[in-house]
């Protein structure tokens, strides 16, 4: 699998990764096709900076030597490095924008899944609406902390969890017949093909300053999501 590189210079590369593709290796399983390991085979040195669920596409940093990986991790963890992730979600937010503020923490009686918990750790989401359908919504995310599944928990706990979403969400895949199921449909194969099949999540923008220059990255999401945008656009607008 050839992973795009959208920018490369000697301290860093940024590339865009597909879904359905780990961004390092799964520590049970090391033979699992990775952003990592696919990449090293092309540099002498490379360091994971930050990762990004596997279904969800687009953005990542990986550092090309030890230096440069501590400065873009001490950045990461300063809020020095905006990340801006697009989602597609059930229903809508009330506010056109706001900060989600929650305590995340791991789930005991369900590994591998994230809980609302006053024990956790304090987790800040911003969101921004960019679309509104009449059932489901387009938005704009920027985490302000980085916690395991961060977005993808925090817009289930206020009502809008994410197309597709196989932990938080509602249904395993979107269709054209979920896009107009109160209309008349004939029920025909083209209808119910699925749209997307994934995490309805693409991690859209980076902006930092470091290494002496201002950076700025924006990928436009991959098919599937457009293809969403496009037939709710078409059969859902208010």
């Amino acid at each position: 699998m050839a992973i795009p590189v959208i920018y490369e210079d000697v301290h860093f590369i940024v590339i865009n990764k597909n879904a359905g593709l780990l961004s390092i290796p799964d520590r049970f399983d090391a033979l699992k096709e990775n952003a990592y390991d696919l990449l090293s085979k092309h540099y002498e040195s490379l360091y994971t900076v930050h990762r990004i669920d596997k279904d969800t596409s687009g953005l990542m940093i990986f550092a090309k030597d030890a230096d440069s990986h501590k400065i873009l991790n001490d950045a990461f963890e300063q809020h020095q490095i905006q990340k801006t992730y697009l989602a597609l979600t059930e229903s809508q937010p009330l506010e056109d924008s706001g900060r989600i503020e929650l305590a995340i923490a791991h789930s005991i009686s369900h590994p591998g899944k994230m809980v609302i918990h006053n024990k956790g750790k304090q987790s800040t989401t911003d969101f921004k609406v960019i679309t509104r359908w009449k059932q489901f919504s387009l938005l704009e995310l920027s985490p302000l902390t980085g916690r395991t599944h961060q977005i993808r928990i925090h817009l289930m706990h206020i009502g809008c969890p994410i197309i597709c979403d196989p932990i938080y969400g509602i249904r395993n895949q979107f269709s054209i017949a979920d896009i107009k199921r109160h209309s008349k449909l004939a029920k025909n194969d083209e209808q119910f093909r699925p749209l997307i099949e994934r995490t309805a999540l693409h991690a859209f923008g980076l902006k930092f300053n470091l290494f002496g220059k201002s950076h700025q990255f924006e990928i436009e999401p991959p098919k599937d999501f457009r293809a969403c945008i496009q037939q709710l656009n078409k059969w859902q607008s208010i």
